[in-house]
């Protein structure tokens, strides 16, 4: 929606941003400084029009004199109930903001929510990082693909300011993070043809360079020689060879040997279903099976740029395709991990965890990790059972599962627990070799595929598996989000790092 958007301390703005609660008056700061600029009649006046209800997100607007004020214009967006009102909600009142911004082709805007952060004792830097991601994530723009017979759209520059330094600096950094998630949202919408295994790859080697991170890439006689079965037999259908892609984050000072935190996201660049095919036009989106691993990438991003932990990082991107040919993989085969649990294949289209269980193995018998997290666009099941509100969580350690939930509510990034019995791994049981990698009844399907899993992962390791398969993609435009990927789990991954 926009060309950019930065922050700029100095200059003024000519559009002014205000924000009310329903019900209740403007609040003292916001009044001094409407008077202090000289249009204190006018923001009076505009909210006793009907429409400044101060219902969450609803938008008023006013034009000052010219002769009295250099502002142009000024929008005043309602926050809803005062009691009711969390600090987070400032996303979808910026996001309001940022699309009526759009429409009249704003170049600059003033954001002064001291008054109403003040009102609820909140923390100015905290909102100010609520308002910069909320606009940097709706000023995504993805043309990379737009060809000649496509109008180029005009977009404007958008510069931001705040009188409060705290919120200032907030915006910064909510612009920041929202940067790292739009990286993830690009890559989740390069198409197939482009972003294949190889791609993903340079995209990381790229990237590692750029921001200092170590990268090392398994493919061919790698992959034989380490037994990485699942990315083997997932990916050897395709003239596109799988890989395995790890990434480390080292800060100075810290020392190499030390238990990182572990990432591992899902990369299955196109999934055809294998031998076991989507039908009824299913395959269709395919392109973003690999979001899980756009999300760990965009995550790596923050870290390395924004977070900067003092505690090493490491993060896997298992990265195939599940394709079709005299090569691919088959119901009945048997695979044997390197960690020696055997698994039967029953569905070719259960692939995903199959790429992921190579990078627990490794991480666990490799990485010393102090934690392991993974996401994944795992199971339509997870869909049927949460929606697109939130992710199924799945995690048996308790210390762990509260900072995942922690990172989680900081960034907004809804997750909701799952259970996971011994009844559940029963589940997966196979008569011929130790597991199923599905097995027919459809009964707990997304908890079948966090049971799978966690055959894989040592009981003394802290585990926590992500099933985004029903919040990775916007399926309309509304909010901080058009239409298409979102970029879910990079400011959950990144806060859970802080």
């Amino acid at each position: 929606m926009f060309d950019s958007i930065t922050v700029k301390p100095k200059g003024s703005s000519k559009t002014l941003i205000l924000a009310h609660f329903s019900g209740a008056p403007l609040d003292p700061r916001s009044k001094a400084l409407a008077a202090g600029l000289g249009v204190a009649d006018t923001v009076s006046a505009a909210l006793t029009r009907p429409e400044a209800t101060g219902d969450a997100g609803s938008i008023t607007e006013a034009y000052p004199d010219s002769k009295k004020s250099a502002l142009e214009r000024i929008i005043i967006v309602g926050l809803g109930k005062a009691e009711k009102f969390e600090i987070a909600h400032l996303r979808a009142a910026a996001a309001s903001v940022g699309r009526r911004l759009s429409t009249i082709k704003a170049t600059s805007a003033s954001f002064e929510f001291e008054g109403p952060v003040s009102t609820i004792k909140g923390d100015p830097a905290v909102a100010g990082q609520m308002v910069g991601e909320a606009l940097g994530l709706l000023g995504w723009v993805c043309d990379d693909f737009k060809g000649k017979a496509s109008t180029p759209t005009k977009r404007t520059r958008l510069e931001l300011r705040s009188s409060d330094a705290d919120f200032a600096a907030g915006l910064d950094r909510g612009l920041a993070l929202a940067e790292s998630t739009n990286f993830a949202r690009t890559l989740s919408q390069t198409p197939p043809n482009i972003a294949t295994p190889s791609f993903m790859a340079k995209a990381a080697l790229t990237l590692a360079r750029k921001v200092g991170l170590s990268c090392k890439v398994f493919e061919g006689d790698t992959l034989e020689r380490e037994n990485l079965v699942g990315h083997i037999n997932v990916g050897k259908a395709s003239e596109n060879h799988p890989c395995m892609i790890r990434l480390e984050y080292t800060p100075k000072g810290v020392a190499k040997g030390s238990k990182p935190l572990v990432l591992i996201g899902k990369t299955v660049c196109y999934d055809t279903g294998g031998l076991s095919l989507k039908v009824n036009n299913t395959m269709v989106g395919m392109k973003r099976d690999k979001d899980g691993g756009c999300a760990v990438l965009g995550a790596m991003h923050a870290i390395a740029t924004l977070i900067k932990p003092r505690k090493r990082v490491v993060a896997f991107l298992t990265a195939a395709e599940n394709s079709i040919s005299d090569e691919a993989y088959r119901p009945d085969d048997i695979l044997t991990y390197r960690n020696g649990v055997t698994v039967e294949i029953t569905n070719t289209d259960a692939e995903g965890r199959l790429v992921l269980a190579d990078a627990l193995c490794w991480a666990c018998e490799k990485e010393n990790p102090a934690a392991i997290i993974d996401l994944a666009t795992l199971t339509g099941g997870v869909i049927t059972a949460l929606g697109s509100t939130f992710a199924g969580l799945f995690c048996e350690n308790d210390a762990f599962r509260a900072k995942v939930e922690d990172a989680a509510k900081a960034a907004g990034e809804r997750v909701w627990r799952l259970p996971m019995h011994q009844e559940y791994k029963d589940m997966m049981k196979s008569p011929v070799a130790d597991i199923l990698n599905s097995n027919p009844n459809r009964k707990a399907h997304p908890i079948q595929g966090a049971a799978f899993l966690s055959y894989f992962v040592e009981d003394r390791i802290p585990w926590c598996h992500l099933d985004i398969a029903g919040v990775h993609v916007a399926e309309k435009n509304a909010g901080m989000f058009i239409e298409g990927p979102t970029g879910w789990g990079v400011r959950l991954l990144a806060a859970l790092a802080e």
